[in-house]
Order: C-alpha cells, then sequence, then structure tokens
C-alpha cells in the first residue's frame, strides 16, 4: 500500500478527522437516543414486525421509564426523629443507619418503586426521612414503616391440637355466631336502616363507628368482601350471609366504578395474570447456581427458544432459581402496577396475553415472563356488617414453623464483626447481658441439633444449628458472607437491639395531578426557552448559531440519556437544574464566538480564527464551570434531598456541556467553514475591511 495513503489513513487531515469525529458523534447521538425514547422504539419494532409479518425484526432496547421524585410522581414524605439519647455516642450514627435499612427494606416489601430514604443529623438530633413515590395513603405508608425494629430469638414450633373440650367451646360460640347472624340479617331485609344495625350489632372494631363503611375498595384489599360484592347491583343487599375468614359477613353494594390509573384518571387500571422463569447469577443476593451473568443469559435465551405456553411452567419447575418454584411453577397470580420491580412491571403491562418475553434482566437475575390474562380493575364502594366466629388459631394462637421465645433484642448488648482464627472468613459475635445469657443458655439447651432463627423485624436473617448449650452470654453466628454483608448484619442486629424509638415529626402528601401540572410546565418552558434561546443564537450569530443550535440538541439527548442510565431521581429542582445547565451550555457557545468573531476582525483566515476562538474561549469557559462544579458538589455533599438533586443535574448537565462546546460544537464548524464562508463572512456574523477582503481575494 502507498506511504501516502497509509498516512492518510492513521493520520488524517483537519478536515478527515473531522469526519471521523462526527461519525462516532452520530454513532453517540443514535444510542442516548434510543436511551431516551427506548419505549418509543420498541414500540415501532413491534409495529415493524407486525406489518412486515415478522419478516423485519428490529432488537428490542432496554426500554424504561425515567426516575421521577415525589414532587413529579405524587406521593409520601415522612419525617422521622430518632430518639438515640439511651446510645453511646459512637454508636448513634450505626443506630441510626441501621433503623433506615431496616424501613427501606420494609417499604419495598410492599412493592414501593425507588424508595428515597435518608438520614439527617442537625445537632444531636438525628432524622430519618421517607420519600415514597407513588404512595397517596398517609396511613398506609405509616403503617407499612411502623416504629422500632425488633430483634427476635425463635425456636421451631411444635404443633398443638385441640382438645376436645376446646373444639366444643369452638363449636358452640359459633352456633351464637350464627343465630345472631340470622336475626340481624332478617332485620336488614325486613326494611332496617343498614347504618344503625351496623353500628348497634357489627363486630369490625375498625368499621362499627361509621356504619359498616369500608370505603372504596379492590379485590388485592379485600377479596372475600370483593367477592360478595361483585354479585350485586349498586344500592342491593345480601339475601344471606356468607362465611368468611373472619365470620359471618353480610354485605351492602353502594356503588361500583372502574378504577383508574392514581396518575392519569382518564386511563383505567389494570392487572395482569402471569408466570415467569427466574435465572439468577452470582452477585445476585441469596443466588446459589454458580452461573455467571454471561452464562445466565445464555441459559435464559435457551429456555426462551424452548417455551411454549404448554410447556412453561414445566420448564419454570425444572430451571428456575425463584425459591418455590418447583411447586409454584412460576406462577404469580393477578397483580397490579406497583407490585412488581419495574423493568418487570413494564415488560409484562406491555405484552400481549398469551406472549413469552425476550429475557428482561432486574436485580434479581433474567426473567422470561409468560403473560397469561389481563382485566380491568374494579372498585367497589361497601357496607358490611362483621359477626364474628372463633377458630383453632384463637384458641392455640399462631401456628407457624417458629414461634417466639423470652429472648429478644432488648437483651443484645452489642453484636461485632470478628474473624475466623482457623479460616480468617468473617462472622458476627453477639454478647447479651446477664438476663439475656441465661435466657440464651436455656434455649441453646432445649433445641441441641436444632436451628434457632434470629429474626429482625420479622424477616429471618440467620438460621444457625445448634451444637451445644450455649454458656456465658456470648455467640457467634458463621455463614457463607463476606466482610461487608457480616458488617450489614452486625449493624442490623444493633439497630434492633439498640434502642431507637422513630418519632412521626411531619408528613406531606404530594398529589400526582400537582407533579403532572410540573412536568408539563417544566416542559413547556423548557422548550420555550430552547426555541428563544435558538432564534437569539442563530439571529446574531447566523451560521455559527445554527452549528450552536444543533450542539445544544445533541446536549439535550446525551443529558437525559445521561439521567436514565445513572439515573438519577428526576425532580422540580432538578429539571430547574438541567435548565440552567442549557443556559450554561448557551453560555460556552458565546465566548468561543466571541473570540472567534475578534480574530476574524484581526484578518486571520477562517480555520485560524477558529482554532484561536476556542483555545481563547477555554480558559474562561474552564474557569466558570468548574466553579459551578464545586458549588454543586458542596450542596450535594452537605444539602437535602431537593437541593441535591437540583445540584446533581445541573453538575451533569455542566459536564456534558463542556463537552459538547468544546467537541461537538467545534467539530460542526469544522465540517460547515469552507471557502465559501471565506468569501461570505456576513454568514459567521463577521465582516472584514476592503484591504483584508481585497488580500483574501488575491490569495484565492
Amino acid at each position: 500500500m502507498p506511504e501516502n495513503l497509509l498516512k492518510k489513513i492513521f493520520q488524517p487531515s483537519g478536515r478527515g478527522k473531522a469526519r471521523w469525529i462526527t461519525v462516532l458523534i452520530i454513532l453517540l447521538v443514535i444510542v442516548s437516543g434510543l436511551v431516551d425514547a427506548g419505549n418509543y422504539y420498541n414500540k415501532g419494532a413491534d409495529w415493524l414486525a407486525a406489518k412486515t409479518k415478522d419478516v423485519i425484526q428490529l432488537p428490542h432496547t432496554a426500554g424504561g421509564n425515567f426516575r421521577l421524585g415525589l414532587d413529579l410522581l405524587g406521593g409520601t414524605q415522612l419525617t422521622y426523629k430518632a430518639d438515640v439519647s439511651a446510645i453511646a455516642p459512637q454508636d448513634q450514627a450505626s443506630a441510626v443507619e441501621g433503623a433506615r435499612d431496616v424501613i427501606e427494606r420494609r417499604v419495598n416489601v410492599f412493592g414501593v418503586s425507588e424508595p428515597n430514604i435518608e438520614t439527617n443529623k442537625s445537632g444531636n438530633n438525628y432524622e430519618i426521612i421517607v420519600e415514597l413515590a407513588g404512595i397517596k395513603d398517609v396511613n398506609q405508608a405509616i403503617k407499612m414503616i411502623g416504629e422500632t425494629p425488633i430483634l427476635e430469638f425463635k425456636e421451631q414450633n411444635t404443633q398443638k391440637t385441640l382438645t376436645p373440650d376446646e373444639q366444643k367451646q369452638i363449636d358452640q360460640e359459633n352456633k351464637q355466631a350464627e343465630a345472631q347472624a340470622t336475626d340481624v340479617l332478617g332485620k336488614v331485609l325486613s326494611g332496617g336502616d343498614f347504618t344503625a344495625l351496623a353500628k348497634q350489632f357489627s363486630q369490625d372494631d375498625a368499621t362499627k363507628a361509621n356504619g359498616g363503611e369500608l370505603g372504596w375498595i379492590t379485590e388485592k384489599d379485600n377479596p372475600e368482601i370483593v367477592d360478595i360484592a361483585k354479585n350485586l347491583k349498586k344500592g342491593e343487599t345480601v339475601h344471606d350471609f356468607t362465611k368468611t375468614s373472619k365470620g359471618y359477613e353480610i354485605v351492602k353494594l353502594e356503588d361500583m366504578k372502574p378504577k383508574t390509573d392514581p396518575f392519569n384518571d382518564k386511563v383505567q387500571e389494570k392487572e395482569v395474570q402471569a408466570a415467569h422463569i427466574l435465572i439468577c447469577y452470582q452477585g445476585v443476593d441469596g443466588c446459589t447456581n454458580g452461573l455467571t451473568k454471561d452464562q445466565a443469559l445464555a441459559k435464559i435465551k435457551s429456555l426462551k427458544a424452548q417455551a411454549t405456553p404448554a410447556n412453561f411452567k414445566d420448564l419454570a419447575r425444572a430451571n428456575s432459581t425463584e425459591p418455590g418454584a418447583k411447586q409454584s411453577g412460576g406462577e404469580l397470580g393477578w397483580f397490579g402496577k406497583g407490585a412488581m420491580v419495574k423493568p418487570f412491571e413494564d415488560e409484562v403491562f406491555a405484552q400481549k396475553v398469551g406472549t413469552i418475553s425476550d429475557p428482561v434482566e432486574t436485580q434479581f437475575g433474567y426473567h422470561l415472563i409468560y403473560k397469561e390474562g389481563e382485566r380491568p380493575v374494579y372498585e367497589y364502594k361497601v357496607q358490611h356488617i362483621l359477626i364474628k366466629t372463633t377458630s383453632a388459631q384463637d384458641i392455640l394462637g399462631n401456628q407457624g414453623e417458629w414461634k417466639n421465645t423470652e429472648l429478644t433484642g432488648k437483651n443484645l448488648q452489642h453484636a461485632t464483626v470478628q474473624f475466623d482464627p482457623n479460616s480468617g472468613a468473617p462472622q458476627v459475635s453477639l454478647e447479651f447481658d446477664s438476663q439475656g445469657a441465661k435466657m440464651f443458655e436455656d434455649i441453646t439447651g432445649r433445641n441441641v441439633g436444632k436451628p434457632v432463627a434470629i429474626f429482625l423485624d420479622g424477616y429471618p436473617i440467620s438460621i444457625p444449628t445448634v451444637n451445644e448449650r450455649i454458656t456465658g452470654g456470648k455467640a457467634v453466628i458463621t455463614g457463607n458472607f463476606n466482610i461487608q454483608e457480616a458488617k450489614l448484619l452486625a449493624q442490623r442486629l444493633n439497630a434492633g437491639a439498640l434502642p431507637v424509638p422513630i418519632n412521626l415529626v411531619d408528613q406531606q402528601t404530594v398529589g400526582a395531578t400537582l407533579g403532572q401540572k410540573s412536568v408539563s410546565d417544566s416542559l413547556k418552558a423548557g422548550i420555550i426557552g430552547f426555541i428563544l434561546v435558538a432564534l437569539f443564537m442563530i439571529i446574531f450569530y447566523r451560521l455559527l448559531g445554527v452549528a450552536a443550535v444543533i450542539s445544544l440538541a445533541i446536549y439535550g439527548i446525551l443529558v437525559l440519556a445521561v439521567f436514565k442510565l445513572w439515573p438519577v431521581t428526576l425532580t422540580l429542582a432538578g429539571l430547574a437544574g438541567f435548565i440552567m445547565s442549557i443556559g450554561m451550555a448557551v453560555d460556552a457557545n458565546i465566548l468561543i464566538f466571541a473570540r472567534f468573531k475578534e480574530e476574524l476582525r484581526n484578518g486571520k483566515p477562517f480555520g485560524l480564527a477558529l482554532e484561536e476562538g476556542f483555545r481563547r474561549a477555554w480558559l474562561s469557559i474552564r474557569d466558570s464551570n468548574v466553579s459551578t462544579l464545586i458549588t454543586a458538589f458542596i450542596l450535594i455533599q452537605f444539602s437535602t434531598s431537593i437541593v441535591k438533586g437540583f445540584a446533581v443535574t445541573l453538575g451533569l448537565g455542566v459536564i456534558v456541556s463542556m463537552f459538547t462546546a468544546i467537541v461537538i460544537t467545534r467539530n460542526i464548524l469544522n465540517m460547515m467553514l469552507g471557502n465559501w464562508v471565506e468569501k461570505h463572512p456576513w454568514l459567521v456574523g463577521g465582516r472584514r475591511d476592503k484591504e483584508q477582503a481585497e488580500v483574501l481575494e488575491n490569495a484565492n
């Protein structure tokens, strides 16, 4: 190959280099655009595949939505004050962090999407701020969070059976309950006032005072009552009472209606029925199959090739790593939005009934999803009268797998991380007070060879088997965990053991309507601002302005992709930071163009004037943006969540704006400027005196 050709390939000229950079920029914009609008692209790909009968099948992107904050999505914000007065100063921060960790686990159990839970220290006071986007019922949020974390030690439960006398007692009480239900129903059917009768006879303490009003409920809220109500007409009362798990129910249906989406009252809420196959991989909590992430993906793709609606559950029983899949076949039943993690939910609600999805990645691994059904959600306004019955559980108590012992977290003095002297493996050491030491000795003595479970907040965190009676008030929890997991376990134990009462001091509810209006207004402001800036730049800087507008459009695509991939929780303040960063990006372009025009008026050729313009403007751009980044960093480190959201989006926007101004704008101008612009300097808002123009003309 000729030497000159090699030089052109490996050492391209300025314009050749600009072409290569342009190709890279185009690829970057395409990828960022797919990240920003992945859901729309996937819909377009599906439409094209349907139109061409699967002849053209474009690959899908991950899709997903931007993560919206509490003020945009709507929800609940709760502020708790942690009482650390009884805790040693060196343990206070750890105890509060442990409480924060337990609260996060609690709200995630209820399917809350991306809860934002932070601790804040002001002086000697600790606060825990809980933001639950999508939760509008403050009482529900308070209930799910609860109070102080609870540490419990449990032993296996030995099932008890009813004695003949106990069974006779139950039969007599239930016969009396049936007689009372018959009497109350007779009064209702003979024209008695339902509200008054409920206040007089209902044994449901939660609704008795308001005449048995349950309000608007769905099948998910109260399946037994809704199963009765759905067979009634509006205003109708049952003609016979129904036996439920609580007792005899007399139900009146006041009204019913389709339930609308909590964030868009024009869209009817739906729920789906689905089954899934899960393949986890190394790094996922609790995964023991030994597969790497690539191996798990290969396996789920292989299962996808085999899966049909007919064999899906058999494949799930044979392959799924979900606990209990061998029995359930991966069946998830009916569920609505908010019950599953976001990537899973986005996929299953977009699927057609009867189809099997492509592999979907979540924090638990890779899933295949078989969508079995879809139906609208109805809500019912119901009154009821409950006449309670007696069950075996009322006599025997809870007959679960585990039963409480006398030892609780209040008897644990401290939990620390230590290392096995033989293997060096991390383990957690427990130290009890004198009363707890005696209890622990008794518990281990009667459970030699059996497991004793340690529960934190009702969740088993360790289930070691007792090898011998343990005396001295000390114990060690061993397991296959690393140092970080051991530290986390010790933190959770300390959080459950130490007295960290939390008191609700403030609560706020943000409605979805406010959030939608905020998003709408912010987008409108952003669009109007962009148009005005674009007009200003084009009018004053002409061709340079066109380059700046293109660069700003690319900036918007790139920075939104960064927000989605990070992911950044977008709040109203965050959107303000993003819009402000657009102004920073424009400011950089204006500095560059001003310097460029100065060099142009000094008689320099366009190429040299452009290089000098960027070089001279860079120092000002660097200093102003670095000072802004320092301010953003300080706000991120020391401010609250709302201001922090503003600082994060501003900081990311500034970084991307520097890239677009210095690299993209520069490359666009290198591609646009040529001899024809040299002859017509007005295209870039520049001018030359007559002598300079004649010299340039003669040179050309």
